[in-house]
């Protein structure tokens, strides 16, 4: 009986040792990393005293990366990793030359490890690789709650970059994505965004200019924020089908009692879906407009220059107000101009049925439903 205790406590001290030495063991660091994909490239960041070090031996030695300094990846499939400590935020660009991939976890900017997963001060990471032409896949960026403007313009004219990374934040704030992906021509497909909450333009021209975006995203928000939406599609040619637009509640405008007074001052405070799809040339059917109200310029140009536009279904009931003492603008503010000359449009009988530029196009046949 001594002996069987003596065993069962020997394996009860065994257990707690292990538990106790898996709880010590230190994360596995993810790196940002970029590997050339061809001879001579070269990277540097931009910046006064960033706090950044880089290894070329896979993490054996490091070495400060000063600013300006030109980090050349002599053969393609070199490799470099990435690491700092900025918990304030990190507020530099890189450059780059040649042809480059990048991996791993951006937050190794902010950790030194890259296990961060909020984002720690307002414009965090803007422009961080702007004009970056030689980038071809993005890192990982695994926060799930954001600041205000942190992804700005992060890949703006990226014209190579062919892969977008996941996007898994759910805490969003003002002008997060705003430009993220503005100009990436290469781009095919854009990431889910499972934010159900949105911040006031949080996607302001996310996708605008992506000319090989062909898949748009999920929206999956039913209540919007102001100008959430404005031109995060716009240029989009290439994009054949827009994502379903659930939303019945949608963004007041704060200032609309200052528009009479301040409207020349104020043209891009604007509603959730302006510009949405401005010059998605391939667009042929418009998602189905489920509000049943119109905001302050909530729909001006959402689908301006849509050539191939010949269906749309709303559910309003009214065609909203007019805006501004200089000029007439209306919460349908040219939002169906330049689209196909013949159509459908779907709308319940309760709403008046009237022509022009900012109503319904001429020569479209009208469904009552």
């Amino acid at each position: 009986m001594l002996k069987r205790n003596t065993l069962l406590l020997m394996l009860m001290l065994l257990t707690m040792l292990c538990t106790f030495c898996t709880q010590q063991q230190p994360p596995i660091a993810n790196y940002l990393t970029f590997t050339a994909e061809a001879d001579s490239s070269s990277f540097g960041i931009r910046g006064d005293n960033p706090n950044v070090q880089y290894s070329l031996d896979n993490g054996k030695s490091w070495m400060t990366l000063d600013a300006d300094t030109v980090v050349t990846l002599a053969k393609k499939g070199d490799v470099a990793l990435l690491k700092g400590n900025n918990p304030n935020g990190f507020h530099r660009k890189f450059f780059m030359t040649g042809v480059i991939a990048a991996s791993g976890s951006v937050m190794s900017l902010i950790d030194g490890i890259g296990a961060c997963l909020e984002i720690p001060s307002d414009y965090c990471f803007e422009g961080l690789f702007l004009n970056c032409s030689s980038l071809t896949h993005a890192p990982e960026l695994p926060a799930t709650k954001l600041k205000e403007r942190c992804y700005d313009r992060m890949f703006f004219r990226c014209v190579n970059l062919i892969e977008a990374p996941e996007l898994p934040a759910t805490e969003l704030e003002r002008n997060c994505y705003a430009g993220m992906f503005f100009r990436c021509e290469s781009l095919t497909k854009a990431p889910e965004l499972p934010a159900t909450e949105l911040a006031d333009r949080c996607y302001l021209g996310m996708f605008d200019g992506c000319v090989s975006l062909t898949q748009a995203p999920e929206l999956p928000a039913t209540r919007l924020a102001e100008e959430c939406y404005l031109a995060m599609f716009a240029r989009c040619k290439s994009l054949t089908q827009a994502p379903a637009l659930p939303a019945t509640t949608l963004a007041s405008d704060p200032f609309e009692p200052l528009h009479q007074k301040l409207f020349l001052y104020k043209r891009t405070e604007v509603g959730c879906y302006t510009e949405m799809f401005e010059y998605c040339t391939s667009l042929t059917q418009a998602p189905e407009l489920p509000a049943t109200a119109l905001k302050s310029w909530c729909y001006t140009r959402m689908f301006a220059g849509c050539t191939n536009l010949s269906s749309v279904k709303v559910n309003f009931t009214d065609w909203g107000k007019q805006h501004g003492r200089y000029r007439n603008l209306w919460d349908t503010d040219g939002w169906l101009s330049s689209v196909a000359d013949s159509g459908t449009f779907s709308c319940p009988k309760a709403l008046p049925i009237e022509f022009g530029e900012n109503r319904i196009p001429q020569g479209w046949k009208i469904v009552e439903n």
